[in-house]
């Protein structure tokens, strides 16, 4: 006979309690779309003259993101905000939550990124206030200051149902193939543009659409130096070109990007010298063995050889950078690649070697890789799954999973500190954002009480607290 565990001796249920809630962390997520001024924008974007609706369009977004933010993957989960009213208020049914995104026509979308850009523009000072200024991209050798980094990526999303413009991709999967683009210094997602399964990785027009949204959305006194990282799949002579010519007396655009291994690159290889190898570095700044790993500049064999200048289709100031790897077992190498026993990786940059030495080349373009972890928290907020077969509606989804990343994103910077502030989304969720709470009426007040055994109950009261005590926007 199996004797009870002493959890579970004496243990009742009743339908008794009251004033008990759920998600008051998610609280002021919403509370601060709204101390952004981003709902109050996005309601003055969606209003339409003459019109009367129950709910406000741009509330209904926010509520979208919001749910998105709390992990909602389904428009019907809309109700975890709904079946709050005494925390939350009137929020929209699920039904007015469909509606609100077949609105989305893309005119109203271009509108919704206006209002975006303008809330960031808030945002982006309060974060400078907290922190100094907005927070740089890291490298091994240290940060990159005042430059703001956009990493380009795109990525498979699986559909599991027939959906409009679903197609196979290019690994052998059914679903869209969005193009994102996140901004490394923060986590925001600053744009995203969902495409067919078998759209190209390297289609230049949706790469440039995608780039141009997303400087966009970066405040103007921002814009002064960017750099631009995309893998070798993305990099083409077009978008190359493109953001050279955004370059201006006043404002740097630089590029770090893969270059192809392609036979230009192989002959430059092999008539590299071995003194002409350097160290990499590794996570920490410190110089790798040589017989591990090595990095090198092609730029003079490839501009000034006997060949001739092989890069003369490319703009003027590219500089190609090499890196080469022993192989782990199990890596895929060319034919190029078995016979010199090396793994090879070429990079593309525009930056001058007088600012930026080979090694720091190479570790620079090296952290792109963050743009995984991004992408993995943007699935785990929304951009996972898609709720419907219309290609629109999911393209204004995407659009409500974006806003929800920047919530997120917001309120690490803004609103927690210690190990919260650089949480991913299920920890924050956890920890902060469906935490279970009392909610006290009194002396014409609501009162959220945090149960003091809760191991977060700090960090979720300075975090409301710290939205409650923004000034509203104007």
């Amino acid at each position: 006979m199996q004797i009870t565990p002493k959890w579970m001796r004496g243990l009742a249920v009743q339908i008794a309690g009251h004033g008990v809630i759920s998600r008051v962390g998610t609280a002021g997520l919403r509370m601060l779309a709204f101390k952004s001024g981003l709902t109050g924008l996005l309601s003055g974007a969606l209003r339409v003259p003459r019109r009367q609706v129950v709910h406000d369009r741009g509330q209904v977004l926010t509520d979208l993101a919001t749910m998105i933010a709390d992990g909602g993957t389904a428009i019907g989960h809309i109700r975890t905000l709904r079946d709050r009213a005494e925390l939350f208020g009137p929020v929209a049914s699920a039904p007015t939550a469909w509606r609100a995104l077949q609105e989305l026509t893309a005119r109203r979308l271009d509108k919704v990124a206006v209002a975006r850009a303008k809330a960031r523009r808030r945002i982006w000072e309060l974060i400078a206030a907290r922190h100094g200024g907005i927070p740089a991209s890291r490298t091994c050798y240290g940060d990159l200051g005042e430059w703001m980094v956009i990493r380009l990526d795109a990525t498979i999303q699986v559909c599991h149902s027939d959906k409009e413009s679903a197609a196979g991709t290019f690994k052998g999967t059914y679903g869209m193939f969005p193009l994102t683009a996140w901004l490394d210094n923060t986590g925001e997602c600053l744009a995203v543009k969902l495409r067919p399964g078998n759209a190209g990785a390297n289609t230049i027009c949706d790469h440039i659409d995608v780039l141009a949204a997303a400087i966009a959305q970066i405040p103007p006194a921002y814009r002064r130096r960017v750099l631009v990282t995309v893998d070798g799949a993305g990099a083409t002579i077009e978008l190359l070109e493109f953001i050279t010519t955004l370059n201006t007396r006043s404002r740097q655009v630089h590029y770090s990007v893969g270059f192809d291994l392609d036979e230009r690159a192989k002959t430059a290889i092999a008539a590299l010298p071995e003194d002409g190898w350097v160290c990499v570095l590794d996570d920490e700044g410190h110089a790798r063995p040589a017989e591990q790993a090595g990095t090198a500049e092609l730029t003079g064999l490839l501009r000034h050889s006997a060949g001739g200048d092989r890069l003369k289709n490319w703009p003027a100031g590219m500089r190609v950078l090499v890196r080469r790897e022993k192989p782990g077992s199990g890596a895929k190498l060319s034919d190029f690649e078995k016979a010199r026993g090396w793994r090879y990786q070429v990079i593309a940059t525009n930056t001058s070697a007088e600012v930026l030495p080979v090694q720091r080349g190479e570790s620079r373009h090296r952290v792109h890789a963050r743009v995984e972890d991004f992408i993995r928290c943007g699935k785990d907020t929304g951009l996972a799954r898609l709720p419907s077969w219309s290609f629109a509606l999911n393209q204004a989804w995407c659009i409500a999973a974006a806003i929800g990343c920047d919530l997120l994103a917001w309120f690490r910077l803004l609103c927690c500190d210690g190990e919260m502030a650089a949480a991913e989304p299920g920890t924050l969720r956890y920890a902060l954002l469906h935490t279970s709470a009392r909610l006290v009426r009194g002396q014409r007040r609501r009162t959220i009480k945090i149960p003091r055994t809760w191991p977060w109950a700090g960090q979720l009261h300075r975090a409301i607290g710290a939205v409650l005590t923004m000034p509203a926007p104007t």
